[in-house]
C-alpha cells in the first residue's frame, strides 16, 4: 500500500454544486467514501470480502473539515492513512486535495469490523490484523497530522 494511500482521480460532477455554486457538503463524503473503498480493497475488504465471509465495516463516526471550495468540473484526489486499529476497529485520516495540489478537506473516521449476522462488532481475522499492522508501521513515518483529532465547538477567551 502506498504511503499515504492516494486514491485514483475523481472530477466534481455538475449535480454535486449546491445554489452557493460550489461543492455541497454531501459529496464531500462521497469523495472520500468511495476513495476509501479503493484502500479497502488493499486491506483485505470490499465487496467480495462481505460476500465471501459475512463480515464488513461501518463507520461509527466520521469528521470532516472543509478548508477550501472546490467547483464544478474540478480534479481531486484523496489521501488515506491509517491512524490506529484494534482487533475490531481502525482509525483512519483522510485529505481531499484538487489536482493543483492544494487542500480542500480533511476527515477521519472511526471504522468497526462487524459480523454479518448479528448485526454485531467482531474480531478481524488474523490475516487482515496483519495487513493492518503493516499498513500502520508504514503509515507511522507520516507522523501525527496537523488536523487530526479536532474537536467542535465555540472556543470562549
Amino acid at each position: 500500500m502506498q504511503t499515504p494511500f492516494r486514491a485514483s482521480p475523481k472530477t466534481v460532477l455538475p449535480e454535486w454544486i449546491d445554489f452557493n455554486g460550489h461543492l455541497n457538503m454531501a459529496y464531500y463524503s462521497v469523495l472520500f467514501d468511495t476513495s476509501v473503498d479503493e484502500a479497502y480493497e488493499q486491506i483485505g475488504f470490499g465487496p467480495n470480502y462481505a460476500r465471501d465471509h459475512k463480515h464488513t465495516t461501518y463507520v461509527a463516526e466520521f469528521h470532516i473539515c472543509y478548508v477550501r471550495e472546490l467547483h464544478e468540473g474540478d480534479n481531486v484526489y484523496v489521501t488515506t492513512q491509517l491512524v490506529d486499529y484494534d482487533e475490531k476497529r481502525f482509525h483512519t485520516y483522510q485529505e481531499l486535495y484538487h489536482a493543483d495540489g492544494w487542500l480542500a478537506a480533511t476527515a477521519e473516521a472511526l471504522t468497526l469490523h462487524v459480523d454479518m449476522s448479528g448485526p454485531r462488532v467482531a474480531p478481524m481475522p488474523a490475516n487482515i490484523q496483519t495487513r493492518m499492522a503493516e499498513i500502520l508501521k508504514a503509515h507511522s513515518t507520516l507522523g501525527t497530522p496537523e488536523r487530526l483529532n479536532r474537536s467542535i465547538g465555540i472556543k470562549r477567551k
